[in-house]
């Protein structure tokens, strides 16, 4: 059966490889009326993330976003497929980088950085941009699939342009031995932590929110400076990152300042673009109350 799966998606690869741009996203608008209206994919949980995060807005309102976002997930989703087989032309055309300065400013000083990115706009694009823009090794942290073939086939398409791709679960390998040249580690802080117990909570789109301790807990051992990784759509197919630094001096921050202002930057540009972001993802199934 895995087999099987496999193969279905090398066809699906095969299929996006001839495909022109302006075809694959008529094809995006077909997948937008199947998981939107057909399947009603998640919708549920798309439906009330977006109430609760939004609730000064009218069910009209909730109804349009909710649209718009299943549109840029039906983009998200074929892009992806055709991110396996895009010319390295075609991904720094549509996935511009600006303020590399920054984070090289690190690496001239022989300093490696934490990348704090999420599930904003097209996140496999950045996969596949990032090393090729700045001077660091770039790094990220991925679920690793239960197929394993299709497992090695994406960990090979994603770090084709340079990235290395480790999986989550050897997060600490990453930063056991001082690496010979600095290392831009990126990690989508975004999710819901697996270990609650450590768990950092704050509010975060009208939510009492967990957030994964991670990123900081690493900033502050390794004494890495934290850059965000702002992500744009100018228009459809198009994405832009940009780098802002977030901060300079771990060790300067009590416990849980550094999530903190991560997540009031995220929340910044999602207020404003909202359908970028990944409602889908069951971000709050826990309570804080529930786990005391």
């Amino acid at each position: 059966m895995k087999r099987l799966e496999y193969l279905s998606f090398r066809f699906l690869v095969a299929c996006s490889r001839i495909t022109p741009f302006f075809l694959l996203y008529f094809w995006a608008d077909v997948f937008y009326f199947v998981i939107y209206y057909l399947a009603g994919y998640r919708k549920k949980v798309v439906l009330e993330n977006l109430r609760k995060s939004f609730p000064e807005k009218s069910d009209k309102e909730i109804t349009r976003l909710a649209k718009k976002f299943y549109r840029h997930l039906a983009d998200v989703t074929l892009e992806a497929i055709k991110g396996m087989t895009i010319s390295e032309k075609q991904i720094k055309k549509r996935y511009i980088i600006e303020n590399a300065d920054i984070p090289n400013e690190y690496f001239d000083r022989g300093q490696s950085v934490l990348l704090l990115t999420s599930h904003y706009g097209n996140w496999e694009y950045g996969i596949l941009a990032t090393d090729m823009a700045i001077k660091h090794q770039t790094v990220a942290l991925y679920l690793p699939l239960t197929n394993k073939y299709s497992e090695s086939y994406g960990v090979n398409r994603r770090g084709r342009f340079g990235m290395k791709m480790v999986p989550v679960q050897q997060t600490k390998t990453i930063f056991a031995t001082p690496p010979e040249k600095p290392i831009g580690v990126i990690m989508a802080a975004d999710q819901s932590p697996s270990n609650l117990e450590r768990a950092i909570w704050l509010d975060f789109l009208n939510h009492d929110t967990a957030c994964i301790h991670g990123p900081e807990a690493y900033a502050k051992k390794m004494n890495l400076p934290a850059l965000f990784m702002k992500i744009s759509k100018p228009k459809r197919g198009h994405y832009k990152l940009t780098f802002e630094k977030l901060i300079d001096n771990p060790q300067q921050y009590e416990q849980g300042e550094i999530t903190k202002l991560y997540f009031k930057r995220l929340e910044e540009d999602i207020r404003q673009c909202p359908e970028y972001w990944l409602w889908s993802h069951r971000r709050w199934k826990h309570s804080r109350q529930s786990e005391n």
